[in-house]
């Protein structure tokens, strides 16, 4: 049970067949498909934040600390497209993750992530099939905490798996603010054209949250460019991600997964190109 993490009596979870759970469910379904984007207030209660922070400050030296140059896409520069064409222009990104291995089964991350009312919730708050709705297999990347330190943040981008689940851990003294524009891209568009305006400065469809600690962020990341603005002050902002996605087994590309991460499993390149659109990564 997750009595000691989440307010099961605000969000009862564990009691599916209640009316406060279906009454949650189409609140939160109202809001997704507004604009991808839907938020629980204080998911997790004070004495459950306590056990994820102290859990953040352990694991947060294992962070991969990464210091390039990325696309929306994270892929690799592309001559075959024009000069400022989005494949080809690249933004300094700075950020750290610590690796989905880092977490054992009775970390308080994986205990929510695990915990076997968890993933029908979320499902159902998507409106998706059970045969279209899976944790994520990737050992690196199914539930992992993003650091991110003074100065750091995360430029505009796409996510690889359909659906992102947040949960704020811990602020940062200033910024960090979360941005996205809502459904950008389909599954048969790119559109080029509409994220290019977007990183030439456009805040047409642009929408900012300032997310609390203890708030859980279920967003349709795939095809909303997103970001995070730089962080200030000498406090980390933690950040708990869990991945879902609508095809089973699969898990990050190669080239993502090496510079989120550091490094590569076998794992990785056995299932690479494993899903069902012909999006960029």
């Amino acid at each position: 049970m997750l009595h000691d993490l989440v307010d099961l009596g605000r969000y009862p979870i564990d009691r599916p067949d209640s009316y406060g759970y279906r009454q949650l469910i189409a609140d939160l379904r109202r809001d997704l498909d507004v604009d991808g984007c839907a938020v629980l207030p204080s998911f997790v209660h004070e004495e459950g934040l306590e056990k994820l922070i102290a859990e953040a400050d352990e694991v947060a030296p294992k962070a991969h600390r990464s210091f390039n140059r990325t696309n929306a896409y994270f892929t690799q520069d592309d001559p075959s497209f024009g000069i400022g064409h989005p494949i080809r222009r690249f933004f300094d990104r700075s950020n750290a993750f610590v690796p989905a291995d880092n977490f054992a089964a009775s970390s308080p991350l994986r205990r929510i992530y695990e915990y076997e009312g968890f993933m029908p919730f979320i499902r159902e708050a998507l409106n998706e099939p059970e045969d279209r709705f899976f944790r994520y297999d990737d050992p690196l990347a199914d539930a992992i905490i993003n650091v991110v330190e003074k100065g750091g943040g995360f430029p505009w981008h796409f996510d690889t798996n359909n659906y992102t689940v947040t949960l704020a851990i811990q602020n940062g003294e200033a910024g960090g603010a979360f941005e996205y524009a809502a459904n950008l891209r389909t599954s048969e568009d790119e559109n080029f054209n509409g994220v290019a305006a977007i990183l030439d400065g456009s805040r047409r469809g642009v929408h900012q949250l300032e997310l609390q600690p203890g708030d859980l962020q279920i967003f349709k990341g795939r095809y909303a460019l997103h970001r995070v603005a730089p962080v200030e002050g000498d406090r980390k902002r933690y950040v708990g991600i869990f991945s879902f996605v609508e095809t089973e087994g699969m898990c990050g590309g190669v080239e993502r997964t090496r510079q989120l991460y550091g490094r590569v499993l076998p794992q990785h390149y056995a299932r690479a190109g494993l899903r069902d659109d012909e999006l960029l990564d």
